[in-house]
């Protein structure tokens, strides 16, 4: 490495005398890119303070070892012939002893002079490389902000004018692409200093997510300071259980990136309004914010967010105690209000929210309602009533005791334009308010009833005929009032629209109600039925029978008591337009439900027979077919499958991706070795 040469000036403060300065004699490492040069630059040289600037060095008993040519007088000049990598330093001569001269560190240097040098450097390489130097130097180049940065920019001539500004609207569209993800022992200041020193030169971070913190050296205000200050294209912030960064940390954000899109603050005890309120006046362009676990986040935030925040689409409020009607109202009636996507989880708000958010919420597209026990059954009578909810598509509720039969009628009939409704753990809905909601909503396309217990067999086969041409998918998931009545359900019309139809883990759902399902859908394209234990082979055949449309996904896994028959009726009369079939755990499938898809399905690229009864035998004939292009194969389970299955298993090499051998007791590891080496474009689970 070069050294510099520096002759001495009146450097050491007032109380040397003149001829103690004479003798100084500074020698500078020379650092990577531009630093040397401004080592010399006239704010260093005549810095005076009380530190020493030389450090320990080596000492020569005799003048003429140290091979230097010294020039001692009033003015000493230190000469080094040109050396590769010297590392020989001048001895300090005092009365004549030789005393032992230190070596001199550009690092004695105070932080205000390191911080003129590093806002000189230019960006990219040098930059970077000063920062990798101590912690010292990536801290104070991290404090640097970007408008502090003494950037040369080069003179523009008449003909290049026209370039160059058509260069600067390209960096300016590709600045902030940059994502960076931080979890748990990652997630320190140093990582993210080190974050907005080597992104600002890589076309800038755009997403930062934080997730979790180390237990001993946590992500504080110091590091989100870092980000704010390197960062300012930064667009999307996400932290989440992030328990030392408090109200600071977040206002430099709203200083230092005017560009933020999108905040996501989940389990942050620290930050309060202060922080949040800054946010909003601070970043006009916020779209969305969610809000989760944190305890000292209140209604300032929310009116704070509504008033400065033309911008924002998008509201998330979960586990907020400090959050309440007051919070809600101001944020949903703001003039500036387009919000068009609002959740609300276990607050403590009340009927008064649901009014507000029906008479205001005119953008209000996606709703959902968790957890809200505070509201009873007049507040969603109202939400529907006060008519504001036009625009609404998607709506969501979950664990509301306030859903009632009136209640739901009233949202069907004041929400015209709703598309998707989906109720969970509403325990006070029945059948009649069911089916008078379907009657209600002219634009209902899908339906998913989760943990309903009070809806029966009557009240979805209503709710399917009311839906007429409408409706398109519907879910049953987990609804225990579900039984065999079908009685005066004769006349009911058919849903010629519906495409989806999924009956999971309805205990009560048999066989008589899929041959209804089945005269009820013609059209049914997607079919899951897992964990129906009462789907038999004389139900589902009718029902296989009245899909006239063709099926194309079907899921059978867990009903243990269908048989091969199934199997071979669904391959001849859907084989031409089935893609994806799943026989997980049907013991009473063997090999001759995968003779008849080898046979009949030409369009079959996912086939899952885990846990059932098919043997070598099966799996043989399956890779000979030849109109087959077996993408995901699963044979998990299988105890009759052993290693002769390997050789037929080869024959997939051209077209299988994805092959789950595990618990397939009969098939050696040396075995799925050799087929390892055969199917190397395929991902083996063993």
């Amino acid at each position: 490495m070069e050294e510099l040469r520096l002759s001495t000036v009146d450097y050491g403060g007032p109380h040397l005398t003149g001829a103690e300065r004479s003798r100084r004699v500074f020698r500078c490492e020379t650092l990577p890119g531009r630093v040397a040069q401004a080592v010399a630059m006239p704010t260093l040289v005549n810095y005076s303070g009380d530190e020493e600037f030389c450090s320990a060095g080596a000492m020569y008993s005799n003048l003429m070892d140290s091979s230097l040519i010294l020039s001692l007088g009033p003015y000493v000049d230190v000469y080094c012939p040109p050396r590769k990598r010297s590392r020989i330093s001048a001895p300090f001569v005092f009365c004549g002893e030789v005393e032992q001269e230190k070596q001199v560190s550009i690092d004695v240097l105070p932080d205000e002079c390191l911080f003129e040098i590093f806002r000189r450097l230019p960006e990219g390489r040098e930059r970077s490389a000063c920062a990798c130097v101590s912690k010292r130097w990536l801290l104070l180049q991290s404090s640097i902000r970007r408008t502090e940065i003494c950037a040369d920019k080069p003179v523009l001539t008449e003909s290049s004018k026209t370039k160059d500004a058509s260069v600067e609207e390209i960096d300016e569209e590709s600045d902030g692409h940059l994502s960076r993800c931080l979890e748990g022992k990652k997630a320190t200041d140093l990582r993210l200093a080190a974050i907005a020193v080597g992104t600002s030169s890589r076309g800038g971070l755009g997403k930062l997510s934080i997730r979790g913190s180390n237990s001993t050296r946590r992500v504080t205000d110091l590091g989100l300071s870092a980000v704010a200050r390197g960062c300012p294209s930064l667009r999307v912030l996400s932290m989440w259980n992030v328990s030392s960064v408090g109200d600071e940390g977040l206002s430099e954000i709203a200083d230092g990136c005017p560009m933020l899109e999108k905040l996501d603050l989940c389990q942050c005890p620290l930050i309060s309004d202060k922080g949040l309120v800054s946010i909003a006046k601070k970043c006009p362009k916020l779209t969305a914010v969610t809000i989760e676990g944190c305890a000292n986040i209140g209604n300032e935030s929310l009116e704070a967010l509504g008033r400065f925040c033309p911008n924002l689409a998008a509201v998330s409020i979960k586990d907020c105690p400090l959050v309440g009607d007051q919070g809600i109202a101001s944020l949903v009636s703001s003039a500036s209000s387009v919000i068009s996507k609002i959740k609300l989880q276990t607050l403590n708000v009340t009927d008064v929210s649901l009014a507000v958010i029906g008479h205001y919420g005119k953008a209000v597209t996606d709703l959902s309602f968790t957890g809200l026990y505070n509201v009873t059954e007049r507040g969603f009578w109202v939400l529907g009533n006060a008519v504001g909810l036009q625009k609404l598509k998607t709506f969501s509720i979950t664990s509301c005791q306030g859903v009632t039969d009136l209640g739901l009628e009233a949202v069907g009939k004041g929400s015209p334009n709703l598309k998707q409704l989906n109720l969970r753990r509403c325990l006070t809905l029945s059948d009649e308010g069911l089916k008078a909601f379907t009657r209600s909503a002219a634009s209902l396309e899908s339906l998913l009833l989760e943990e309903c217990n009070r809806i029966t067999q009557a009240g979805v086969l209503g709710a399917l005929s009311n839906c007429g041409d409408k409706l398109k998918a519907l879910s049953l998931v987990k609804c225990m009032g579900i039984r065999e009545t079908l009685s005066g359900l004769t006349h009911l019309a058919p849903c010629k629209s519906m495409r989806y139809l999924a009956i999971r883990n309805c205990p009560g759902f048999g066989s008589a109600g899929l041959a209804m399902v089945g005269k009820l859908c013609p059209k049914l394209q997607h079919l899951d039925l897992e964990g129906i234990c009462g789907a038999t082979d004389a139900g589902l055949l009718m029902l296989l029978d009245s899909c006239e449309a063709g099926l194309v996904k079907v899921n059978l896994a867990g009903c243990i008591n269908i048989s091969d028959a199934v199997v071979a009726a669904l391959t001849r009369l859907h084989g031409e337009t089935l893609e994806v079939l799943n026989l997980d755990g049907c013991r009473r499938v063997t090999d001759e439900s995968l003779v008849a898809i080898a046979m009949n399905c030409s369009l079959l690229v996912d086939l899952d027979v885990s846990n059932s009864g098919v043997s070598d035998f099966g799996v043989a004939e399956l890779a000979g077919a030849k109109q087959l292009d077996l993408q995901i194969l699963s044979l998990s389970g299988c105890s009759n499958v052993s290693d002769k299955s390997i050789t037929f298993l080869c024959n997939l090499a051209c077209s299988l991706l994805g092959l789950n051998l595990q618990l397939c007791s009969s098939i050696s590891s040396r075995a799925v070795g050799l087929l390892g080496e055969q199917l190397w474009r395929c991902d083996i689970l063993y």
